[in-house]
């Protein structure tokens, strides 16, 4: 018999409990019979895996634009302030559009993934 196990943080790990409460399963049980069903279709299992880490990709990827954003807006609202012209004000504030729009889309395909077929 293999023993194999795994780490989780409190979050994870409450709700592998209400799974397994749920399901009237040990963990153990649970853990192998989830972790086999997801070896059986290794086709679907790959894709959400990869769904999810181009997920957290796009979500770094739009955190570090929003702070580029945020910093950009910063000196134009310190150039304005002081009566000066900011002629790149257009630019930073098409920039923000752009994001939004980036954050609307990523938005979209997170909840078409995650929303179960009916």
């Amino acid at each position: 018999m293999h023993q194999p196990s795994c780490r989780m943080n409190d979050d994870e790990f409450e709700l592998l409990t209400h799974a397994v409460s749920a399901c009237h399963m040990s963990i153990a049980s649970f853990l192998a019979h989830s972790a086999l069903k997801a070896a059986r279709d290794l086709e679907h299992t790959e894709a959400e895996i990869a769904t999810h880490r181009d997920m957290v990709r796009e979500l770094f990827a739009l955190r570090r634009a929003l702070g580029q954003i945020g910093r950009n807006l910063n000196q134009v609202a310190t150039i304005l302030n002081s009566g000066a012209d900011a002629p790149h004000a257009k630019a930073v504030l098409d920039a923000v559009q752009r994001t939004a729009e980036r954050v609307d889309d990523f938005t979209q395909r997170y909840v078409e993934t995650e929303t179960p077929a009916g």
